[in-house]
């Protein structure tokens, strides 16, 4: 498979609040020498615990943070180098996000006609070609499940898993590639989960489409991935390239978290829908 997002070398700090050194404020390294890459297809599972790193990395890698070392590729082209607007536009369209705050990152006071609209304008802009937004969105909808009369509205109307469908909507308004979702299904009840999971199944296979899938639960990574990193510190400390073998981990902290959740089965569930439901049910 062809690799549509390569990370090489990744290295972020942050000043340290209300700690000084002679040289001024110190320094903490959040992330230290990280690489990935996701191929053409896959669903890869990035695995943490808070503060791990792992949303800062989503940031880097979604080209909200420039990162002080090291490269992030999209098609093999530069995310943060240099180059026109409307190049910069087509570049980042290439990537969607998803985050987990769904109530904040749709605006209370818009429609969900504007809420996924604002999307389509910004395409309109970097590509010089106009939709006819309506009826685009009324499409966008119903692929993420939702009827058509939901175009009028309000976000306090939905509730979080329709919001949450809304907002993956919006994130496939751009047609991209890759989607990134940072916790996207952490805030919502055990069964919603498991909807908004068979979607995205669906979704990746309907539109050719890669994840990320950035989280602290590894209930969701066994469902939905096909490969998971394990973050811990900043740093990538295991790596698993098939879900299936996800038992055969020996990194301690990787095995702790395996040990939260005892009890999972090993297969592939973004290949076993029906099984995986069962297995995330009993353990949720």
């Amino acid at each position: 498979m062809n690799t549509l997002l390569h990370a090489d070398d990744i290295h972020v700090s942050f000043k340290k609040e209300n700690q000084k050194s002679l040289f001024g404020r110190e320094r903490q390294q959040v992330l230290r020498g990280i690489s990935l890459s996701l191929r053409e297809g896959e669903c890869l599972g990035i695995i943490g615990e808070s503060g791990s790193g792992k949303s800062t990395l989503g940031r880097v890698l979604s080209g909200l943070l420039k990162p002080e070392r090291g490269t992030v590729r999209i098609n093999g082209l530069d995310l943060y180098a240099r180059r026109s607007a409307r190049e910069a536009a087509a570049l980042h369209h290439s990537l969607s996000v998803v985050f987990q705050d769904y109530t904040s990152s749709a605006n209370p006071r818009f429609r969900v006609e504007h809420i996924i609209g604002e999307s389509l304008r910004a395409l309109e802009r970097s590509t010089g070609q106009r939709v006819d937004r309506r009826a685009r969105i009324c499409e966008l909808l119903e692929q993420v499940g939702l009827p058509a009369a939901f175009i009028s509205r309000y976000p306090h109307e939905l509730s979080g898993g329709q919001l949450q469908r809304v907002c993956i909507a919006r994130a496939l308004a751009i047609r991209p590639r890759i989607i990134l979702l940072d916790e996207a299904i952490s805030s919502l009840d055990a069964s919603t989960q498991v909807q908004i999971m068979d979607l995205l199944i669906e979704l990746r296979r309907d539109l050719g489409l890669s994840y990320l899938f950035i989280t602290h639960d590894l209930t969701s990574i066994t469902y939905l991935c096909d490969r998971v990193v394990f973050i811990d510190a900043g740093t990538i400390v295991e790596q698993v390239d098939d879900i299936r073998r996800i038992a055969m981990i020996r990194n301690d902290y990787a095995r702790n978290l395996l040990g939260s959740v005892m009890g999972i089965g090993v297969e592939h569930g973004s290949g076993a829908a029906r099984t995986g439901q069962d297995r995330y049910a009993a353990i949720a």
